[in-house]
């Protein structure tokens, strides 16, 4: 049987050269494409495909995101997170959060491929770009003198709040999008702003930026 895929990306071009792309391979079947995290999520619910391919940067919620949810919910979809983000911040959050593979979208091309065979055969998938960047952070922590990243503090809710607070989202609307009440959001802020000794909007965003975990698009 062919390996059934869903596409997520909220560019309807890249959406439809991946599906040409992926398509002319006869091991691979696209069941669907997305451009949204939350229809990708509903589509992965009900179709159950075997691998997602997952872009991170969406309008709803991104595929970091969707990634953990799926992951929190037991959905059993393995993810490949391909993005034009490539900092270590990205990786690993897309890491923590249960993607199996990350790819660059500038220098994906067949090797999207490549990468749904292997994880579909139960192994993980890093582009060689990723790889060395991972290696170069994991080298660099070995140094005497390196501290921990602020970014670290946080646990992967807080970021989620934070990410989702400098996007302009009000707190009933991250309560929603997070399925968590109201107050609790409001004490996640209180937490972050401790942890980060930042305490003014225009701040976090900054941070936010500095530090992958959101952009400027």
């Amino acid at each position: 049987m062919p390996i059934r895929v869903i596409i997520v990306d909220d560019h309807a071009v890249i959406r439809e050269g991946l599906q040409m792309l992926l398509q002319s391979d006869p091991n691979i079947k696209v069941i669907a494409t997305c451009s949204t995290g939350i229809d990708a999520i509903s589509e992965i619910r009900k179709l159950k495909p075997d691998v997602v391919v997952m872009d991170i940067s969406m309008p709803d919620m991104d595929g970091i995101e969707v990634t953990r949810h799926l992951a929190e919910s037991g959905l059993s979809a393995k993810v490949i997170i391909l993005s034009m983000h490539g900092s270590t911040e990205h990786v690993q959050r897309a890491l923590k959060a249960g993607a199996v593979g990350y790819l660059l979208k500038q220098s994906a091309g067949m090797e999207v491929i490549k990468a749904i065979k292997a994880i579909s055969a139960g192994k993980r998938y890093l582009s060689e770009k990723i790889a060395d960047i991972l290696f170069d952070d994991y080298v660099d922590k070995l140094k005497p003198g390196v501290q921990e990243q602020p970014l670290d503090k946080l646990s992967p809710r807080e970021r989620d709040v934070l990410k989702l607070t400098v996007e302009g989202r009000s707190n009933q609307t991250i309560a929603e999008m997070l399925y968590i009440s109201k107050k609790t959001v409001e004490t996640y802020k209180v937490r972050i702003m401790d942890k980060l000794d930042i305490h003014d909007l225009p701040s976090l965003v900054k941070f936010a930026i500095q530090h992958g975990l959101t952009s400027i698009e």
